[in-house]
Order: structure tokens, then sequence, then C-alpha cells
């Protein structure tokens, strides 16, 4: 039996013109509005999959690591911890067996690990695998200058140095667990993983992480100034929408500061369009 519930660990900003490429301000200003500073809002939502006897968490949010320099660049805020969002559905950090990061930008992998009070660094999850995969994690820990700002040391070292971390094989790695399948997308970070829940009544769930953050993001030239390869992330997306349209799936979205999850359809004019948005819950 599979089992799914969304767990927002709290909201963060970003820059507008950054988390929406070239397109213009007077367009994306209206999907979701800047502040005074240009920074607009999102969310920090994370996944749990219960799959038989392994208890899956994908992604873990910020975190509560960090110094107040860099809380003063991105802002988090509405901050909620895993013992709290975990105990609303009967578990603790201790249940869970595995942490799937679908990448190691600090935003989705801070919160697998801690600062306690005398300034050491240790597991969120003490009894939970760690898992990346071989080439991100060789990218994450060689990082280009592009990129370097958002692979933090003290979020990646210490996995490894803790014995938590495992990686996948990205040739041989496809079945992650019974009902949970991989694939490798390479336009915003090299070797990012968007894991495919099939859920007990045929449903499907794509967790999309950064290929898609937002509803905001579903037209095609929306795409993030972050990507490192922004024409292979239109490639990408268009492969998952197909995906989504055709295999009655439905996107979770990581950072949608409104939507858990939405459903894609083509329109009369062969365009894919946002149909409708749900709650993990309701499906």
């Amino acid at each position: 039996m599979v089992k799914v519930h969304a767990l927002n660990t709290g909201k963060f900003k970003l820059d507008g013109g950054a988390m929406f490429g070239v397109v213009p301000k007077s367009m994306w200003n209206k999907l979701n509005p800047s502040d005074d500073n240009n920074m607009c809002t999102w969310s920090l939502r994370c996944l749990f999959v219960e799959d038989g006897d392994r208890k899956i968490l994908i992604d873990t949010g910020i975190g509560t690591k960090q110094d107040e320099k860099f809380r003063s660049h991105f802002y988090p805020h509405e901050t909620l911890g895993f013992d709290e969002l975990l105990a609303e559905i009967n578990l603790k950090a201790d249940d869970i067996t595995d942490v799937l990061l679908t990448h190691l930008h600090f935003d989705h992998c801070g919160g697998a690990l801690y600062k306690n009070d005398k300034g050491e660094i240790l597991p969120t999850f003490p009894n939970a695998k760690v898992w990346s995969n071989d080439f991100h994690y060789n990218w994450a820990t060689n990082p280009n200058d592009r990129e370097k700002a958002s692979f933090l040391k003290e979020n990646i070292l210490p996995l490894k140095e803790l014995g938590l971390l495992n990686l996948i094989d990205v040739q041989n790695g496809i079945h992650f667990s019974d009902n949970i399948t991989l694939d490798f997308v390479y336009g915003h970070t090299g070797g990012m993983m968007t894991p495919t829940i099939n859920l007990d009544n045929g449903k499907k769930i794509i967790f999309t992480a950064d290929l898609l953050p937002s509803h905001c993001h579903v037209s095609m030239p929306f795409v993030m100034a972050y990507d490192v390869q922004p024409l292979i992330t239109l490639k990408e997306k268009q492969e998952l929408y197909e995906k989504s349209v055709n295999e009655n799936t439905f996107i979770f979205l990581e950072h949608d500061k409104d939507f858990e999850l939405i459903n894609l359809v083509k329109n009369e004019q062969g365009k894919v369009v946002l149909e409708d948005n749900f709650k993990v819950s309701a499906i």
C-alpha cells in the first residue's frame, strides 16, 4: 500500500527576475507579485511517501541551521520543523527510513541536517539512509561558478562524513522502491532526480522539483535564470508534459506558494495548459 502526504516546511523569497528568466516582469508579476525588493514568495514543500515498509521523505527544505546573513538574503518564514509536521501523520523523525534528495541545492537538502546547541551538525532523521546520485554528487562537490552559492558544504559534506549518504547509479538506478521510479534531468542542474510515485488507485504523482517549480512556470518559455541549460529544460518540460497528459499523472509542485498538485491538459490548439489544482490528500 502506498500513502502520500504533503509536508510544507515553510516559505522563503527569491528574486522574481531570477525565477522567471527572460519573461518580462509585466507578465510574471501578475502570477506571483513581488515585493518592493523584487522578491517573490515560494513554498518549501516536501512529500512523504509510505511505500510498504519504507517511509520515504522526498526533499527537506532549507532547514534551520543557517546564519542570519543567509536568512537576510532568502527571508525564510512560516517555518515548521519535521517533529511538528510528522506528528500530524502520527510519525517521528526516527521513523523515516529514506530521505531522497532530488538535488543538493540548499533549499532542497538543508533540512536533512540540523545544528545542536553545541554547534554540532547532526542528522535530522537518525535512522534514515540519505540518497543522491553519483553524477549529481560529483557535480555538487565540484561546483561551477554559476551554482557555487547554492551548493553549501555544510549541507553536503556532513552527509558523507556521518555515513548517511548513498549514491544511486544514474545508469541503473531507475527503480528506487516498489512504487517509485526515477528520471534524471539536466537542465536545471546536473543529474536532478524527478521521482514518479505510482498510487494504489492507478494514478501517478511526479515530484518535479525545480523542473517545474510552480504553476506559474507551466507556459513553456517560463524557465528560471537559475537553470544551467535552459534549452535542455525546455526539452525536459516537453517530455514531462507528454507524460503528465497521457498517463493520468499529477504534478507535485515543491515551490508553489498556493498549489500542491496540478494536472495538465491539451487545449483545442494543442497547447498544454493547467486544468485544475488539488491537495495531495484529495487524490
